[in-house]
């Protein structure tokens, strides 16, 4: 069974979906199995993890088909670190979701909402581990498609315009990625990413291999939320429901940030890709004007779940600009950022979900005096905060003091300067929080607001502890990213 795991990976939510589908109103049983689940899954991300902690790469062919005529599962560090955040999130969030899912969704559509979330989960899964450029697609779609059922699920009505949005634009963007895999195809007369990497030098010096690049890095650009082609994420974000919001934030950026990677990186190499089109010089300003703006815009946010959705698309500039500095260590802070945001976004957002739950809103109003009421809610709030603004001792310092190093390596010592100071513009949204939670009294009619539920409040603390363990530990976080880095610059995928 061992050698099956790849597979397993995304044959178990795959088969999961329409078991839960079928359990029709027994909400709590569907929970169940879709939890059961999530936990298989994180398990298989880990086994595989370890697996190829020395360095070593699975792979596995489907049907027992060889490449590049099969399908081909690849599991090397890059993609292994990939699967531990998307299963980890998955499995931690699921505690969180019944109490959530219950308040939040009608009894009827419980089950349907539980399958389109293993849906999206497979899919984000299937993107991670395949080797096959076309199967990428497929996969994309399978998780965009119900990642757009979740969004529209939620209670205010304009979760449906916030889900067509979504359906636009990622409906472009994977339209960009097919026709920039179509065009390598036409050049090479393969989709196994290894086989790519081997036949492209070939014909790297045509139209119409720059062409490809253009519309998968588009196309993918799209996906990732990038500055400015983030506008359908704070709507995505804000008015979804909690539980969506939580697991989005946390993996379906990640995964598109991933495949941009593989692509950059693997397919058509480092020399082609920020030597030969000078990629870095593209994505710098697009990313420093991703952490700047939006972490401006978040400030003068009232709705705390479009601040941090806003804070998320300052992230990914984080991601972006670790990448653009086309070093080691910009790549292995990139990567590292993937699971420190990871933690630190998926326990703020489950600390809001804590305080929808209560409060019924999560307006700046709704939040006050919030610190008495719910003390051990907003103090998982805040720690999280700190993560997210870089405080030391937290996994958001980490991140930020390897990209602030890869910064000063390359010469760039103004962006260096410039993440201390948007440090501080994530020091003042988070701190309007804060400060309405604890220093503001409550209105009548919230004044008896009770304590998250344990089944919210521990998964919460979970993650938000986690943010101050892999800050004080940071070696796991470390290793492991430098391990993915090295993966990736190997060029194999």
């Amino acid at each position: 069974m061992t050698e099956h795991l790849p597979a397993l990976q995304v044959a178990i939510g795959l088969t999961a979906a329409p078991v839960v589908m079928m359990l029709g109103r027994s909400g709590r049983l569907a929970w169940a199995l879709t939890t059961l689940t999530c936990w298989a899954t994180f398990a298989v991300a880990l086994a595989l993890f370890f697996e190829v902690s020395d360095g070593s790469v699975i792979t596995y062919q489907m049907g027992g088909w060889a490449p590049p005529w099969g399908i081909e599962y690849v599991i090397d560090a890059a993609n292994a670190w990939v699967l531990v955040i998307i299963g980890m999130i998955s499995a931690v969030v699921m505690p969180f979701a019944r109490r959530s899912v219950e308040r939040e969704i009608s009894a009827s559509r419980i089950a349907m909402f539980y399958c389109a979330f293993l849906l999206a989960n497979a899919g984000l899964i299937g993107i991670t581990v395949t080797a096959d450029a076309f199967n990428i697609f497929v996969f994309f779609e399978i998780s965009a498609l119900a990642s757009y059922a979740l969004i529209a699920m939620g209670r205010d009505r304009r979760a449906l315009i916030s889900s067509f949005q979504y359906l636009i634009m990622g409906t472009v963007g994977t339209t960009f990625l097919l026709i920039g895999i179509g065009f390598l195809y036409i050049m090479t007369g393969t989709l196994n990413l290894g086989d790519l990497a081997a036949r492209l030098p070939e014909v790297a010096d045509t139209r119409t291999i720059r062409a490809a690049f253009g519309f998968i890095a588009v196309g993918i650009s799209l996906k990732l939320a990038l500055f400015p082609l983030h506008l359908w994420l704070p709507n995505a974000y804000t008015y979804a429901p909690s539980m969506v919001t939580v697991f989005l934030s946390a993996t379906a950026t990640k995964v598109a940030i991933y495949v941009l990677l593989r692509f950059v990186y693997s397919v058509f190499g480092f020399q082609f890709s920020f030597v030969d089109l000078s990629m870095g010089w593209v994505l710098m300003p697009l990313a420093l004007l991703g952490i700047l703006v939006p972490s401006l815009v978040a400030v003068f946010q009232t709705n705390v779940k479009r601040l941090l959705a806003y804070s998320s698309v300052a992230q990914v500039g984080y991601m972006i600009l670790g990448i653009s500095f086309a070093s080691t260590l910009g790549l292995m802070a990139s990567v590292m950022h993937l699971f420190n945001h990871a933690i630190t976004k998926a326990a703020l957002f489950m600390a809001i979900g804590c305080l929808v739950y209560r409060l019924g809103g999560i307006s700046l109003t709704h939040l006050a005096g919030a610190g008495q009421r719910m003390p051990w809610t907003m103090a998982a709030f805040v720690t999280a905060g700190l993560s997210l603004i870089g405080v030391p001792l937290t996994a958001g310092f980490v991140t930020k003091w390897h990209l602030i190093q890869a910064a000063l390596e390359g010469g760039y010592w103004p962006i260096a300067l410039l993440l201390l100071g948007t440090s501080l513009l994530a020091a003042l949204y988070i701190w309007k929080v804060v400060e309405v939670a604890y220093f503001q009294t409550p209105d009548d009619e919230h004044a008896q607001v009770k304590e998250a539920p344990l089944s919210m409040l521990i998964p919460t603390w979970v993650l938000a502890g986690s943010t101050v363990v892999f800050g004080i530990y940071g070696n796991f976080t470390v290793n492991s990213a430098r391990a993915a880095a090295t993966a990736l610059m190997g060029g194999a995928p």
